[in-house]
């Protein structure tokens, strides 16, 4: 299987995961939410660093002009992104916040490129506007207040922040090493910030089992297959998977009996289905895949 395969299939595995979380996630809403998400990343931390050890991987360290970017990435994509998401649904109906979320793989389609000094391509753009369409969709509109759909948009660039503030950092230090210091400054941050804002408390059994699965599927799992599918295949083009996200959802809900199949649903999946197979076409090489990370050994 060639490396851009392995990278696909490692952006389909992730948003695969995420995606079907989603019902986990909720498990915490009552949970303080800065030292909720300290816990999770310093525990998914603490696994990647185990698995670094324990397979012999080199996990380079981050050098002073990396610190800004591991920074400003737990602070928006990781832990701004959960704040301005679960205010976003207190302001907002889902189906508006899912429309909005949808909307990143269409920046990242855009973004990804000029950070990177390039046009951005066409191939990937298309895909990403279809697969936009499909999510929306899939969502089924929705409403809100001004105060909602401001906290969607933001949720919106943080998700996507994610992703590009480690462009840079996976080409420096490979997707491991990335995932790993930025779950170690986020649970850092979170845990400082959270201690004056929310401060602690010993989950209950349910929210410690939430916690779990979050800090070794979506953390630590999700993130490394994630930023090996970024170093793989750009930004751009990784992009379009996110939008397997919430068809992932849909799975989940119809497998739990919480949602009936409708047409809409079929018409949101296969705008989606065509955004993938129409964005991924493009032949450019990524900067972020040079030299392209091996699929058996993530640095």
């Amino acid at each position: 299987m060639s490396t851009t395969r392995h990278g696909v299939l490692a952006g389909i595995t992730t948003s695969v995961i995420v995606g079907g979380s989603v019902p986990v996630t909720a498990l915490l809403d009552a949970y303080p939410l800065l030292t909720g998400q300290a816990l999770r990343y310093g525990l998914g931390g603490l696994l990647l660093l185990a698995f670094a050890r324990l397979t012999g991987r080199r996990l380079p360290r981050p050098r002073l002009s990396d610190v800004p970017a591991l920074v400003a990435l737990a602070a928006t994509g990781m832990i701004g992104f959960q704040a301005f998401l679960l205010l976003a649904q207190r302001h907002a109906e889902p189906g508006l916040v899912a429309a909005l979320l949808g909307g990143s793989p269409l920046v990242l389609a855009i973004a990804g490129p000029l950070l990177a000094r390039k046009r951005p391509s066409a191939t990937p753009l298309v895909g990403a506007v279809l697969a936009v369409a499909g999510v929306a969709v899939l969502s089924g509109g929705g409403s809100g207040s001004a105060a909602g759909l401001l906290l969607a948009v933001l949720a919106m660039l943080a998700e996507a922040a994610f992703t590009l503030l480690a462009v840079g950092l996976i080409e420096r230090l490979g997707p491991l090493a990335t995932a790993t210091w930025s779950c170690f400054t986020a649970a850092i941050g979170g845990a400082a910030v959270g201690s004056f804002a929310g401060g602690w408390r010993v989950p209950d059994a349910t929210e410690l089992t939430a916690l779990l699965v979050l800090a070794v599927l979506v953390t630590a799992v999700a993130f490394v297959v994630w930023y090996f599918a970024v170093g793989t295949l750009g930004a751009d083009r990784a992009g379009v998977l996110i939008g397997i996200m919430p068809v992932s959802g849909l799975v989940v809900a119809l497998l739990l009996g919480r949602q009936s199949l409708e047409l809409t649903d079929l018409a949101g999946v296969a705008l989606v289905s065509l955004g993938v197979v129409v964005g991924l076409t493009s032949r450019r090489v990524p900067s972020a895949a040079r030299p392209e990370p091996r699929p058996a050994e993530l640095r």
